[in-house]
């Protein structure tokens, strides 16, 4: 029951992510046509814009959590949720509030309801269950120990395979409105903070991606205390499912930043996804040589 939970929800959460792409890569490009522009289409597309991409979120995370719970067990996965949604909002409610670790930033309501008047509910949902995937794809192709180190290690290349998703993201979300950056001047600050602190990629500064980063290793370090590398690599990551769920979320951002005049963006963005998934895949047909030699 679980899986065929998590599986459906997952065809959900691309079909919705697959019509907003190709929505942001069409009719909603401005200038908008006519037909658009009628009283019915305009509450259709306010309709959209409030509760669309609540409900594309909400399906990602049902079936991550589904996913999660038929892999290492309820409790364990419940934690994790409880534990990464806390660290998540706690981390851009800071944001949000006095500029760390991310630098100026605040959401606009294009994401729905916000927690404490900050934080929209759909990011720290989906920073759940895109770590989940990241770390799943982790277990394809690092060694498992239960050590320390290995703990650490497999944090860290976590939270890389989770900031490489922002690399088109940030560009399309800050583009159609999501979310804006808010830079003031640096002129006072050494030329270190005034180099991460600039916006020097499509309107977004260094200190983002640091605060991605900073924040998922520690999540994700969090999530090896609860759940081991050792069973992420024998109970979740022989799945597929994951590989599917880092993906589609691609769709979107890559869509807007080749249709709105961010190729490069578009590009990188590409690139960046594209490199954890090769080696997820590619590390999967590793270790079933090596298991059937």
């Amino acid at each position: 029951m679980l899986w065929r939970i998590a599986v459906a929800t997952l065809i959900g959460h691309a079909l919705f992510s697959a019509f907003s792409a190709y929505a942001f890569a069409t009719f909603l490009v401005p200038p908008y046509p006519e037909w658009l522009q009628t009283p019915q289409n305009q509450r259709v597309m306010a309709l959209g814009y409030t509760y669309g991409g609540a409900i594309t979120v909400t399906l990602g995370a049902i079936s991550g959590l589904a996913f999660l719970v038929w892999t290492v067990g309820l409790r364990p996965a419940l934690i994790t949720f409880a534990t990464v949604f806390t660290l998540a909002f706690t981390s851009e409610y800071v944001g949000t509030r006095w500029d760390f670790p991310f630098g100026a930033y605040e959401y606009s309501s294009q994401l729905g309801y916000k927690i404490g008047g900050r934080v929209p509910f759909n990011i720290p949902t989906s920073w759940f269950y895109m770590l989940v995937a990241s770390l799943a794809m982790c277990g394809r192709f690092l060694r498992a120990r239960d050590d320390a180190a290995t703990r650490w290690w497999w944090a860290l290349v976590g939270g890389v395979v989770l900031t490489l998703w922002d690399v088109s993201m940030d560009p399309a979300m800050v583009k159609t409105n999501h979310w804006f950056w808010e830079i003031g001047d640096l002129s006072d600050r050494s030329a270190f903070a005034q180099f991460i602190g600039r916006p020097i990629f499509y309107g977004m500064p260094l200190t983002n991606w640091m605060g991605w980063l900073l924040t998922g290793i520690l999540a994700a370090r969090v999530m090896m205390a609860i759940v081991p590398p050792s069973t992420w690599a024998t109970r979740v990551s022989p799945e597929r499912l994951p590989m599917a769920l880092y993906a589609v979320n691609g769709l979107l951002p890559i869509a807007i930043c080749l249709r709105w005049d961010m190729v490069p963006a578009g590009i990188l963005g590409t690139i960046a996804m594209a490199l954890p998934l090769w080696a997820a895949w590619r590390g999967d047909a590793l270790n079933a040589a090596r298991a059937s030699a």
